[in-house]
């Protein structure tokens, strides 16, 4: 998106909300989750966004959250697409390292 466009973190935030999880902070076109199972990202697409799986946490656990995700996306009118699998570490006392497990 370009810096005229803005993301509909308001709207991404409603659905996550919907479905009894919270948002934990926003940077740039990534939405850190609470629970830090999910990652969202915005796309060029103003109706999608992708959602990384922590790579920490059992696919399993993950599926019944990630329907639900998916369906309060769809009533909203936004598509989730799917992500890849992610590491979260702490680089330093003040930043976090993201690291991405294959390509998206």
């Amino acid at each position: 998106m370009t810096a005229k466009n803005l993301y509909p973190l308001g709207k991404v935030t409603q659905i996550v909300e919907d479905v009894g999880m919270g948002v934990a902070y926003a940077h740039e076109d990534l939405v850190f989750l609470e629970r830090n199972a999910f990652l969202l990202q915005f796309t060029a697409r103003e109706d999608e966004i992708l959602v990384h799986r922590n790579i920490e946490v059992n696919e399993n656990e993950l599926a019944d959250e990630l329907g639900r995700l998916r369906e309060a996306a769809k009533r909203a009118g936004i598509l989730i697409g799917q992500g890849c699998r992610y590491r979260v570490s702490e680089e330093d006392k003040e930043n976090i390292r993201l690291e991405f497990m294959e390509e998206c």
